[in-house]
């Protein structure tokens, strides 16, 4: 049983107080007709918005079953609009892009009613009004008087157990308004309706009871002293709206808006098809960088020097300070001793490395090269005469040592000019290296006798030219302790010891190569070098230097201690005493094997002291790093440049999602009467701005898509790349995602705004 003790209600308007209730007690049985008459202003239409849960009294008490109102919670007072109230409006107050079906269904929706059970009800509620067979329609598509049977049919689908019905009949001709007392009338036979009406006559002729209302206060009630019933308590079952529901009624309200909703998905996936084409082209550049690395960083070896930096090259900087700051601000000077810096290892290259290395997988290590210190004694002849070959006229590189096909770096890294890469495989052959732009300097021409002045020259020239590698023992002569070169070159040239080498070939360096900027000279093998180093180390002269403590070559005695031993040990390895090299140079098989050799390596110092372990140098990674940097700096200040037009993109959603708001103020009223929660009216807008993100990422990913056809074309012409912009897509979904949480983030305010405001305003909205 309901019952209102005491119920005063008074309204502000511009300082004025205006009492709609004052001191109201009344007792409503479970059924019955209950009409409420009285002028306009007599409070009748508040007495309903205070029963119905739309509206708080002042003070005074209401009691459901005994139980009193006074202590409900916002939620329960949502719940008990969806389970205890139905509302028929004079204005039937129906969703118009909802089907009649759906409008009915809404209130149960709340409740969490199965699908299958609601639309049971819905279409038995219908039927009842009888206008089943208009389910499908919108609102706008029926008369008044059908349209309040809608109201009616979704006033009674939940088996509320009173129904509210504000002049119900006030907008309907005599015909329809009796229908409709007629369907009033029989539903107050099991339930409680009270109707709020200024027309008497229907009063008179359909309700049980008449209450009359004069400013604010009850002045006639028709009935006898309502008999009690017996309090059999009160329990309430909360409402809840799901996501999925949001979605449904913010996706029907959108298709009613289709060009709003498209232009502002479009304007909105701006700042997404900036951010989008970016990180397509740093994708596809960085895509680029990675097959030129595997083209050719892969040949770049990894390096092991006798000093190497013993940091990774990203914590350089602060390696370097060492803690001390950058220019301070004080007049003194700290002492440092650069040896003991943590900068740089010395790498202690033992036979145990060398042997270790050699002994790597051939699948990952396609060959080795070491550096050395030693001479290169090399004697030529032109037009009858020996002459020796400067160092500083001519440079002399070494090939790595093969592992695999023989001349495999050659062919990889050089263009042959003249001669070719399969011919050629002695051991003694040599190569004549030009520059980029075929260029070889004059001094090195004339060593092949060749006029130098010319204009140009036909590489095949240069095929063929021998020259003289000469061992130790026929370089140097001893005159009483100290060495000096053998006066007699022809008889050096002729000796049976000397190494005859041919110029095999005329080569350049590859354009993607490593060793596009070698300086022109000649190639020749390591196998050669090695041979050269193990005859050179059993000489005289290396012997007798080994033996005394000035150098052989000069006379000069050597400092004492550690300096002296030094230098006596340049010494010996300028002399080709260099059984250990000076550095390793380790060749990968190519790109992604590289990882392997590095594990290889790493693999050797594991349980090492710090002073024996192998510092190494990967410049492949170091490039590839700094490359990869260069690419993501760039990329990230684009992308925060573009990401200003996502905030553009959120305020503009905020607006329009205001707007949306105030065109569906009505709308928030109605479910807030059937019971929605002020966070499900949230959901709602929410929804809708999650609906326009997703359509706007999905936009915007659509257009980038389209956009890099161009793009690639344009980037294609200027810098022969093909496919630069390609889109990642992990990027897309990424992009999809922030596009939706900046739209939600956008329509945050206003959602909250909808949320709180208040039902029976909203109702009366417009």
């Amino acid at each position: 049983m309901l019952e209102l003790k005491e119920i005063r209600k008074s309204y502000n308007t511009a300082g004025f107080i205006q009492k709609a209730l004052d001191g109201v007690s009344v007792a409503f049985p479970k059924s019955g007709f209950v009409a409420v008459l009285g002028p306009s202003g007599s409070g009748k239409t508040t007495l309903l918005n205070i029963i119905g849960g739309l509206d708080r009294a002042d003070s005074g008490e209401m009691y459901l079953n005994g139980t009193p109102t006074s202590g409900f919670s916002q939620t329960e007072w949502d719940a008990y609009r969806n389970n205890c109230i139905g509302f028929v409006f004079q204005s039937y107050n129906l969703i118009g892009h909802l089907t009649v079906a759906e409008n009915v269904e809404l209130g149960m929706v709340l409740s969490g009613l199965s699908l299958s059970k609601r639309k049971k009800k819905a279409k038995e509620a219908l039927e009842k009004m009888g206008i089943g067979e208009h389910a499908n329609k919108k609102p706008g598509q029926m008369s008044g008087g059908q349209m309040q049977r809608v109201a009616i049919a979704r006033a009674i689908a939940p088996d509320p157990e009173i129904i509210l019905a504000d002049e119900p009949t006030g907008a309907l001709d005599s015909v329809t308004s009796e229908q409709i007392m007629d369907i009033l009338k029989e539903l107050s036979k099991e339930k409680l309706v009270i109707m709020v009406t200024h027309n008497g006559e229907l009063a008179d002729r359909y309700a049980d009871r008449i209450l009359r209302f004069k400013d604010g206060r009850l002045v006639a009630d028709s009935a006898a002293e309502t008999e009690k019933e017996a309090e059999t308590g009160f329990k309430l079952k909360k409402t809840s709206m799901s996501f999925l529901t949001a979605l449904r009624l913010s996706l029907k309200n959108i298709f009613t808006k289709k060009l709003k909703t498209s232009l502002t998905a479009a304007g909105a996936s701006i700042g997404i098809i900036g951010i989008s084409l970016i990180l397509a082209l740093s994708n596809g550049f960085g895509m680029q960088i990675d097959s030129f690395q595997a083209r050719t960083l892969g040949s770049f070896p990894i390096t092991v020097m006798q000093t190497a930096v013993a940091v990774d090259p990203s914590d350089l900087m602060s390696a370097i300070n060492e803690g001390l700051p950058r220019y301070p601000d004080v007049k003194t000077v700290y002492p440092f001793d650069r040896s003991e810096s943590n900068l740089l290892h010395r790498n202690v290259l033992t036979d145990e490395f060398v042997k270790y290395v050699e002994a790597a997988d051939r699948s990952i290590v396609r060959g080795l090269a070491y550096g050395r210190s030693a001479e290169i004694n090399m004697l030529y002849e032109t037009g009858g005469t020996v002459k020796r070959v400067s160092s500083s006229d001519l440079s002399v590189s070494l090939l790595p040592l093969e592992f695999g096909k023989v001349n495999s770096f050659l062919n990889d890294d050089y263009d042959f000019m003249a001669g070719d890469g399969k011919s050629s495989v002695a051991k003694t052959d040599i190569f004549l290296v030009i520059d980029p732009r075929n260029r070889l300097d004059k001094n090195i021409i004339a060593l092949f006798g060749l006029d130098a002045d010319a204009e140009t020259i036909d590489p095949e020239s240069f095929i063929g030219k021998e020259f003289k590698l000469i061992p130790n023992d026929v370089w140097y002569s001893d005159n009483g302790g100290i060495f000096s070169v053998s006066p007699d070159l022809n008889a050096a040239y002729a000796s049976d010891a000397a190494i005859t080498l041919r110029v095999a070939a005329v080569v350049r360096g590859k354009e993607s190569s490593r060793v596009t900027a070698m300086n022109e000279g000649f190639l020749m093998r390591s196998e050669l070098m090695e041979d050269l180093i193990a005859v050179n180390s059993q000489s005289k002269i290396v012997a007798a230097q080994k033996d005394a403590n000035v150098n052989v070559r000069t006379g000069m005695p050597f400092s004492e201690g550690a300096a002296g031993e030094a230098m006596k040990n340049r010494a010996l390895a300028a002399l080709g005493d260099d059984v250990l090299p000076s550095s390793v140079y380790i060749y990968p098989v190519n790109f992604d094997a590289k990882e392997q050799v590095l594990a290889y390596l790493d693999d050797y110092n594991a349980g090492k002291e710090e002073a024996d372990r192998i510092v190494y140098t990967d410049m492949a990674a170091t490039i590839s790093s700094l490359s990869s940097n260069i690419l993501n700096g760039i990329t990230i200040v684009l992308v925060v440049f573009s990401s200003i037009s996502l905030v553009v993109s959120s305020i503009m959603i905020g607006i329009i999602t205001y707007s949306s708001v105030i065109e569906r103020t009505r709308e928030i009223g109605i479910l807030r009467a059937l019971g929605a929660r002020k966070r499900d009216i949230c959901r709602v807008f929410n929804a809708e701005t999650f609906i326009t993100g997703v359509f706007a990422g999905l936009i915007g990913i659509v257009l980038s898509a389209l956009a890099t056809i161009p793009a690639n074309a344009i980037l294609y012409k200027l810098t022969e790349l093909e496919n630069v912009a390609v889109m990642n897509p992990f990027d897309t979904v990424i992009l999809v995602a922030v596009c939706v949480l900046t739209s939600v983030a956008g329509g945050l305010i206003p959602a909250i705004i909808a949320a709180r405001k208040d039902p029976v305003a909203a109702l009366r909205a417009e």
